[in-house]
């Protein structure tokens, strides 16, 4: 009843909310894109996106096909491994940015485990910045990050916008410098509200710098100051800084995967990684 090419169709529309975007990740124009969609919107019998000319947003019954899009698929990819005898092995060294401590990225790395137990798979948490740095040195096969909109690297997994977040008692006086809770460098949210300040003209003070997000969220919680973060992944227990204050906008980011420079033994296995977060990428910023 429902064609995979065009389930993976619909899943790259639902986590980039944009037909353009999403042919640009598979390849197809974006004519095919939108019949895709209408396809299985016919065969549904129901909408599943909401689309004017200015954006794309799931209906109801398109969140409900997220998860048998994903689940559809999965049982598809474990029927074609079994009957191509395909198995994958090797060591696969994946970084991930520190972005998806709190979301549903374990899920999808222990999916991927159970159907491809004889791959020795290596994590690394780090800032996004320092994944770039160790991919392009070779020192990691895969990696899921952060880059600046208009970075042509890399494979989108969806785009969002970074936005202020703080403690919901905080309240900012607008003649003081603007307290920051940063990464260190070469965090890419850091040097983003930064930049955005001093475009302002905009003082401001650095309270405290963690390489870890609980270290950022824990500050941010006890009401130190405020916090550039990706619109999609507001930790709990904070919510975004009202535009009363008076920030500025921060402009926009793009989550994308990357494969290292040079073709490895791990390259099969990082192309099955790959699929699975592109299959599942919406459970990493949906709650």
């Amino acid at each position: 009843m429902y064609d995979p090419s065009q389930l993976r169709t619909f899943l790259a529309v639902a986590q980039t909310l944009s037909f353009t975007r999403a042919a640009r990740r598979l390849g197809l124009r974006q004519s095919t894109v939108s019949q895709h969609v209408r396809r299985l919107e016919d065969a549904t019998g129901r909408p599943l996106f909401a689309r004017d000319t200015h954006s794309v947003e799931l209906t109801e019954d398109g969140e409900a096909m997220l998860g048998f899009a994903r689940r559809i698929l999965a049982v598809h990819e474990q029927a074609t491994a079994f009957f191509t005898g395909t198995r994958l092995r090797g060591r696969l060294r994946f970084g991930a940015s520190e972005d998806f401590v709190l979301t549903r990225l374990p899920e999808i790395l222990e999916g991927f485990r159970y159907e491809h137990p004889e791959v020795d798979l290596e994590l690394t948490v780090e800032l996004s910045g320092t994944l770039h740095e160790q991919l392009a040195a070779g020192k990691l096969d895969l990696v899921l990050a952060k880059r600046r909109p208009e970075d042509p690297r890399g494979e989108p997994v969806w785009h969002d916008r970074l936005v202020w977040i703080g403690a919901e008692r905080l309240r900012l006086e607008p003649d003081r410098p603007v307290p920051l809770i940063v990464y260190p460098p070469p965090g890419i949210s850091r040097a983003m509200a930064l930049e955005a300040l001093e475009r302002q003209g905009r003082q401001w003070r650095i309270v405290c710098t963690s390489g870890s997000l609980n270290g950022l969220i824990a500050a941010a919680r006890a009401g130190l100051g405020v916090m550039a973060h990706s619109r999609g992944l507001i930790p709990p227990g904070l919510v975004r800084v009202p535009e009363r204050a008076g920030l500025p906008a921060l402009g926009g980011v793009d989550f994308v995967l990357m494969h290292g420079p040079r073709r490895t033994a791990a390259q099969s296995a990082a192309d099955a990684l790959a699929g699975a977060i592109l299959a599942g990428g919406d459970r990493l910023h949906r709650r």
